[in-house]
């Protein structure tokens, strides 16, 4: 997917800006094919729209910027929105179970 260059990247796409994090580019491309392919356009779909019907918002007190999760199956991809910046900043996927949201706020640290 262009944008998602081995250093992570960004995908502009009509209204928000797509960055995957580089830890998380890594994440993404150690995943099985199927998974990888689906959540690659799921990230890239976040461009048209950042608030899908099938994401939901994650409350951290201490954040500016909206904090939301998109559901895969068993897979969770974690992202905010910058709505300044028109920015979607993709930081994370996970697997659930037995992914349980407790490393959130490390995760967060570098988001303003």
């Amino acid at each position: 997917m262009a944008g998602m260059e081995r250093s992570g990247g960004a995908v502009e796409v009509k209204g928000y800006k797509v960055y995957v994090t580089p830890v998380c580019f890594k994440e993404i491309k150690s995943l099985p094919g199927h998974i990888r392919q689906n959540i690659r356009k799921e990230i890239g779909d976040l461009a048209d729209n950042p608030r899908p019907s099938h994401s939901k918002v994650l409350n951290l007190p201490d954040i500016e910027a909206e904090l939301r999760r998109l559901r895969l199956g068993k897979w969770r991809v974690l992202y905010a929105i910058v709505e300044a910046d028109k920015a979607v900043d993709v930081f994370a996927v996970r697997k659930r179970p037995p992914y349980d949201y407790s490393d959130l706020d490390e995760l967060t640290e570098d988001i303003e």
